[in-house]
């Protein structure tokens, strides 16, 4: 089984930016030495608790201060963006770290309506268009003769676009368009089988891609013991808890999520928050990571830990590769 991360560059309460971006070079340096295959970075707009809002940026930072792990958007909003120039920005990714880019892309809106319009100086472009837009972004990947604009500059491999995905629809695209897929189970994982199930059976080849290729990205909160687990993990359900509100998403401290009563409608969303995650010891890790991939059909997951101390989520993903690789 391979092992990948996903991270969103998280604020926790009390610290800022600064030490959330160098904490991520730090995540990736560690989960190179202990044999992770690559390091996604997500963009997040208008929110004070996710400090990755510069996909493209962050990925040249951690490149060029790791080795031979790969790095990766997780994924570009490529609603908002033109096909053109996101194939240039990462063509020239490719050519600064050869063989080490991936280009995720997603169909998010990244935001309120209004942070979108910002985005797009105004332009009101419709969802509709994604899958247009992989397509034009596919033929701005490979240089052909009869392109009246091309995407410079040339390179040798192109980076592989990942399509990420919570529905049948996003693995429908992928399918299509001959893409990678990434199933987003930390976000929804209700119809994670059904969506890969039809991604495997259905890709068509492209000049990207000849095979499916797949994976899955879960919550993982991994300590010692299932009690030191379940206390670490209790920051992230409060961030969850947050986030699906709307509001403030930093990270809380440990001790205000201890302190916190739940009203029964939030134990309810916590409980079932929990489905989209795995919290325990690395044995209970490795057991359900090796169910979930007979589920999925996939063998690597990406995993995303989102806790309020930076040591405790580095020593899980420490004990999920003692544990799986």
């Amino acid at each position: 089984m391979k092992l990948s991360v996903l991270d969103q560059s998280v604020i926790s309460r009390g610290e800022d930016a600064e030490t959330a971006l160098r904490n991520t070079v730090r995540l990736a340096r560690r989960t190179e030495e202990l044999g992770y295959t690559r390091f996604w970075v997500a963009e997040h707009h208008n929110t004070n608790g996710l400090a990755g809002s510069a996909p493209q940026v962050l990925i040249s930072h951690i490149a060029s201060m790791t080795d031979s792990i790969r790095v990766g958007s997780g994924g570009v909003l490529l609603p908002q963006y033109s096909p053109y120039k996101i194939a240039e920005d990462f063509k020239v990714l490719e050519t600064l770290f050869p063989n080490r880019i991936d280009l995720g892309i997603g169909r998010s809106p990244g935001g309120s309506y209004e942070t979108r319009l910002a985005l797009t100086d105004g332009l009101k472009k419709s969802m509709n268009e994604f899958t247009g837009q992989v397509a034009a972004l596919q033929d701005y990947l490979h240089l052909s003769p009869d392109q009246s604009v091309k995407a410079y500059p040339d390179v040798t491999a192109p980076p592989l676009p990942w399509i990420l995905g919570i529905t049948h629809r996003g693995a429908r695209v992928a399918a299509e368009k001959g893409t990678a897929f990434t199933f987003g189970h930390f976000i929804n994982p209700v119809n994670g089988k059904r969506a890969l199930d039809y991604y495997h059976s259905h890709f068509q080849p492209s000049h990207s891609l000849s095979q499916p290729k797949s994976n899955v990205c879960i919550f993982v909160v991994c300590a010692p013991t299932q009690a030191e687990a379940e206390e670490i993990a209790l920051t992230q359900d409060l961030w969850l808890l947050a986030v699906e509100k709307g509001r403030d998403t930093e990270i809380p401290a440990k001790e205000e999520a201890k302190a916190r009563v739940l009203s029964d409608f939030e134990k309810e969303k916590v409980k079932e928050n929990r489905r989209r995650t795995i919290i325990g010891t690395p044995q209970k890790v490795k057991e359900e990571l090796e169910m979930l991939s007979e589920v999925y059909q996939t063998d690597e997951f990406m995993i995303i830990s989102n806790v309020a101390k930076f040591e405790d989520k580095l020593r899980s993903y420490e004990l999920v590769a003692e544990a799986v690789l």
